[in-house]
């Protein structure tokens, strides 16, 4: 089924100006006054006049099987909603386990990408937990990167905190090779996802590996880059020498960030000023647990990520000040070229995942997902009224009735 999409202004993430989007799975063609009803085929076509055309939302770090247990089997956080992530504008996941890699398996985590793959969601997963050597499917990191279909790298690998299993440098040098080799083999980028604790070594490992071996900076991918001020500033130095770090969204909850942290809408204020915005990237966390712990290490709570923090940082940025062309690359252009993904943009050939978005205070309306041959259309909002044409008909109903 081909659609069109009428009167959007359009940001591919840069501004583009009103224009029509024509797109099945892939987008076909972006113009001015597009005249579907010359289209020698069935065509939907949705008025979006007074709505923003931006791609959908890349989030690299999901807990989409739940997370948590840091507090015991009673602190298991759960599963993942595709409700949620399309309600919040993310078109595409990457699954990740997390501290729990006993209770929680890779066989779970890649039966979950499927079933929200076949709920309208694109997702790849993370081979590995926090612990090494990781947990894997085939009993190597190589083997799972080249015959695991959505393996797309190996995480999230603690480093610098309690957690973790405090590998060498060589153990974390060897799984970072192996990645490396195994998307070599496989046509994937063979991404290394690292937590990043609140230890004093930061991401030490990082720069001895661009220092003193051949590995290309683009395979190291250090998360949670937000959880210290001076942990953000080692970050912006491993941006300024190619790599990309990721900031944890600001959760909505708090509209804070927790004691010690530094406020991911200053990280992304800084990054900009630095000339470095392209080099970050957002991810939510999503329901993976939040958990707190005394001066001893002893737990004494948790709370759990939410999908929604990614849109909520973004709009925050933007009511700072930042223009949603600068802001929105954070979610959409920089995370895809992470992944290697035909992703985040609104352009000729690019997949069909886009969010539009009302222009006054930035709600999101609907979404489009690109999944395998097939767009799927979400509906996330009935807060403005639009309508369906369909051409073989000529009937007119409304957009909600159509899934």
């Amino acid at each position: 089924m081909i659609r069109v999409i009428k009167n959007a202004k359009i940001f591919a993430p840069k501004y583009v100006g009103k224009a029509d989007v024509v797109f099945d799975n892939k987008i076909i063609h972006i113009g001015k006054d597009i005249n579907p009803f010359f289209f020698p085929f069935e065509v939907e076509i949705y008025d979006a006049s007074g709505l923003l055309l931006l791609p959908g939302l890349i989030d690299p770090h999901v807990h989409i099987t739940g997370g948590g247990g840091e507090g015991g089997f009673e602190t298991r956080t759960p599963e993942l909603k595709i409700s949620d992530c399309i309600k919040n504008g993310i078109t595409t996941v990457i699954g990740c386990l997390g501290t729990d890699g006993v209770t929680r398996s890779l066989e779970n985590l890649y039966a979950k990408a499927k079933a929200l793959e076949n709920e309208g969601l694109n997702t790849f997963i993370y081979t590995g937990s926090y612990r090494v050597p990781p947990v894997t499917f085939t009993g190597s990191v190589m083997r799972d990167m080249v015959l695991i279909d959505k393996v797309i790298g190996v995480g999230e690998i603690a480093i610098s905190d309690h957690r973790s299993s405090h590998p060498t440098f060589e153990e974390i040098l060897r799984i970072v090779a192996d990645a490396r080799v195994g998307g070599m083999i496989s046509g994937k980028p063979g991404i290394v996802n690292f937590h990043v604790g609140a230890g004093r070594e930061g991401i030490n490992y990082l720069f001895e590996i661009i220092r003193n071996t051949e590995i290309p900076v683009q395979h190291l991918y250090p998360t949670h880059m937000n959880r210290s001020k001076w942990l953000f500033e080692q970050g912006l130095e491993f941006a300024s020498k190619g790599g990309v770090i990721d900031l944890t969204a600001l959760q909505p909850k708090y509209d804070e960030p927790c004691k010690g942290e530094f406020n991911t809408v200053d990280a992304i204020f800084k990054a900009y000023e630095n000339e470095l915005l392209r080099n970050i990237t957002i991810s939510s966390d999503g329901q993976g647990s939040l958990p707190k712990f005394d001066e001893m290490g002893n737990f004494v709570g948790l709370d759990v990520g939410s999908v929604s923090s990614v849109w909520h940082t973004i709009c925050k940025v933007v009511g700072k000040g930042l223009p949603l062309e600068e802001a929105i690359q954070v979610s959409t252009i920089n995370p895809a070229k992470v992944f290697r993904l035909n992703k985040g943009r609104v352009e000729r050939g690019y997949d069909a995942d886009f969010i539009l978005v009302n222009e006054e205070n930035l709600e999101i309306v609907s979404v489009v997902s690109k999944i395998k041959a097939r767009s799927r259309l979400f509906i996330c909002s009935f807060s403005l009224v639009h309508f369906l044409l369909n051409r073989r008909s000529g009937t007119r109903r409304s957009l909600a009735s159509v899934y």
